[in-house]
């Protein structure tokens, strides 16, 4: 621990920043292909003969195992050094690109997709972990800007990659094309990772991480319904109590349960839950878009999956350039001035696409989005930074772990919810173009009001930061 607090006190070694950049690079091949899938499905629905509401758990499903594995990071980050949770990462995303590469059906592909979650859901944290604990705290805004731009870019690239492979060669090649990218990732990791774990001893409770499992597969599961029965029907409903039921046996857990999944008590802090509200709804409205975007470019303007992952790139571009830019900002002004930008830009351009949505065009999706992603980019890496100041040094595994976990569902669950409501309409509407049409128009609408609920999250965080400011 002693030495721990040494590191976060002197600069960042090159060693560091080779072992950040090998864990942020397994992260970023995680991210790029669980998006880069998205414009892939209407192929592979006809290649794997399966429905849109199947297919999407190649992503819903990844994204949903990847939540589950980050939910434990809190307490293997405590047990295990970062090497060895880094050479189990690496096996499980070869074995997993090796499998959907050769994949002849959709179920083995679903296999592999598993493995390669279990992968980002440990180099994910892992890679914030080693931010947070060895960056000097002047530099900590540029670093969770940096990572910040790896989560994020990965995202926006991802369609546009899958779409010109998929378009070109064969949607295999997204796997292909990653397999030396992480051999070379594998040898870079293993010769620079070197930060140690605490050992801290404790059980480890397995009967949490079961129920938060429950509980986010049933939320899942429900949309999933929702979208192959529709929203009023039985099965979704039922699936709906079954998700209040489950919440309410996690909420005596957390009160009387011996055994920590991670430490709850760090919600006590106003700041904390503000800050991951806004964090989680940014990450919602950044997946949930990236999914819809391509599916509306396919079905209802007519486009390839080239063109349709292509439309993202520049929002890609433009994020990727803000993120370390925004770090800088909060460094330099804290982090109220860059959160609010972030909210500003997020309701706006959601408020485009839900106001112009019978208007849109490749050219204003492109628009568009940009004004979306710079929303993202600018308050993403800094909602876990500013979240950072405000929980001790023992806490911060158990921050990282939540904050990812979280980050990690909201994404799972956005491509759910908002999948959902195209495929209730196609249960409606004979049209698939005239069904995906509506069916994002009440999604953008959707992704407005989460955008209202973010800002007023983060007007209500800055009014703590203030009251803080003045009391000392």
């Amino acid at each position: 621990m002693h030495e721990r607090r040494i590191l976060l006190e002197t600069k960042v070694t090159h060693r560091t920043q080779l072992s950040i950049l090998a864990v942020g690079l397994l992260s970023f091949i995680g991210i790029l292909i669980e998006t880069s899938m998205n414009v892939t499905f209407p192929t592979l629905i006809q290649e794997l003969h399966v429905s849109l509401a199947t297919i999407q758990w190649v992503t819903t499903g990844y994204l949903l195992l990847v939540t589950i594995v980050m939910g434990t990071t809190a307490y293997l980050l405590k047990r295990f050094d970062s090497r060895t949770l880094f050479r189990f990462a690496i096996g499980c995303c070869l074995v997993g690109t090796v499998l959907c590469s050769l994949a002849p059906n959709f179920t083995i592909l679903i296999i592999g997709r598993l493995c390669q979650a279990i992968s980002t859901g440990l180099s994910t944290p892992l890679m914030f972990n080693i931010i947070l604990t060895t960056v000097p705290k002047f530099q900590l805004g540029v670093y969770t800007g940096l990572a910040a731009m790896v989560v994020s870019f990965a995202p926006a690239l991802g369609p546009t990659y899958g779409g010109i492979l998929n378009h070109a060669l064969s949607w295999r090649w997204i796997f292909w094309i990653a397999l030396p990218i992480i051999v070379i990732v594998a040898f870079l990791g293993n010769s620079t990772i070197h930060t140690k774990a605490s050992h801290q001893q404790g059980a480890f409770d397995f009967f949490g991480l079961g129920l938060v499992a429950m509980i986010f597969a049933s939320l899942v599961w429900t949309f999933n319904e929702a979208g192959t029965h529709g929203f009023m029907s039985v099965a979704f409903w039922g699936w709906f109590i079954v998700f209040v039921i489950l919440m309410g046996f996690q909420a005596w857990h957390m009160g009387h349960g011996r055994r920590e999944l991670l430490d709850w008590s760090i919600l006590k802090t106003p700041i904390i839950r503000l800050r991951l509200i806004t964090y989680f709804l940014l990450q919602f409205t950044n997946i949930g878009i990236s999914f819809v975007i391509p599916i509306y470019a396919e079905n209802v303007l007519g486009a390839n999956s080239m063109a349709a992952g292509l439309i993202l790139f520049p929002g890609a571009l433009l994020g990727a350039i803000t993120a370390p830019l925004a770090g800088r900002l909060y460094d330099k002004r804290g982090g109220i001035l860059p959160i609010m930008i972030s909210n500003v830009f997020l309701l706006v351009g959601t408020l485009l696409f839900a106001t112009l949505t019978k208007h849109l065009s490749l050219g204003l999706i492109a628009v568009f989005f940009m004004v979306v992603r710079l929303g993202f980019n600018f308050g993403f890496g800094n909602l876990m930074s500013d979240a950072s100041k405000h929980v001790e040094f023992r806490q911060k595994a158990d921050q990282n772990s939540l904050f990812n976990m979280l980050q990690q569902y909201a994404g799972s669950l956005g491509t759910g919810v908002l999948s959902a409501v195209i495929s209730a309409h196609e249960l409606t509407i004979s049209s698939t173009a005239h069904a995906t049409a509506q069916g994002s128009h009440v999604d953008f609408i959707i992704l407005v009001g989460l955008a209202v609920i973010a800002f007023a999250a983060a007007l209500v965080a800055n009014r703590y930061i203030l009251k803080e400011r003045a009391e000392k």
